[in-house]
């Protein structure tokens, strides 16, 4: 993976720097922006293999940006972090077309296994139909009412409106999310969603 181009984007200097210092060592060559706009202006400056970008900053926001690249048709995955993470910001990010959302503070390895698995989807792109084939494989052994709650998530409904719109209690839903992430071998709420759009659902 070295040599790979990550664009990192953060209002914030000092995560700025830490996440800049932390993919250099990882043998990647990085490009730090302060914002969205600044990153635009200078698109053309090199390869962009991945993008890194803080969800809430002044001017364009990291959802925007990402609705803008594709906008542009700029084929690069988008990584979004945030500090203000819930569940229904992660589904609005997937659905623009981010590759993953991660809630700040996280492990550096939590990072780097997004940034890669980012890469290596980018290398050996399927075809939609067979993406699509491959996510309803996985959510194949839900339950109906696993999938119910699971098109809650994605509705970006909280868990309490999630056990009243189907008449569970909000601890019952909690159950069935920890379900749905166990049948489906994910280890983030954004991974589910992504696997859910992927599917249609």
């Amino acid at each position: 993976m070295t040599g790979r181009r990550i664009v990192v984007i953060d209002d914030d200097a000092a995560m700025r720097d830490s996440l800049a210092f932390l993919l250099d060592i990882s043998g990647f060559w990085v490009a730090a922006y302060e914002t969205a706009a600044e990153f635009l202006t200078d698109i053309a400056s090199g390869p962009l293999d991945c993008v890194v970008s803080d969800i809430r900053m002044p001017g364009m926001s990291g959802l925007e940006l990402v609705r803008k690249l594709k906008a542009d048709r700029i084929v690069c995955p988008v990584v979004l972090i945030t500090g203000h993470g819930d569940v229904s910001l992660a589904v609005e990010a997937m659905k623009a077309g981010a590759v993953d959302f991660i809630e700040k503070p996280f492990e550096d390895e939590v990072l780097l296994r997004a940034i890669n698995g980012a890469l290596e989807a980018r290398s050996t792109k399927p075809a939609d139909d067979a993406a699509k084939l491959q996510a309803e494989a996985r959510l194949a052994d839900l339950s109906s009412r696993e999938r119910d709650v699971l098109r809650g998530l994605l509705a970006g409904k909280i868990n309490k409106v999630i056990a009243h719109d189907l008449g569970i209690s909000p601890r019952t839903v909690e159950v069935y999310r920890a379900n749905l992430m166990a049948k489906t071998n994910v280890r983030s709420m954004s991974e589910l969603m992504r696997i859910a759009i992927a599917a249609g659902l």
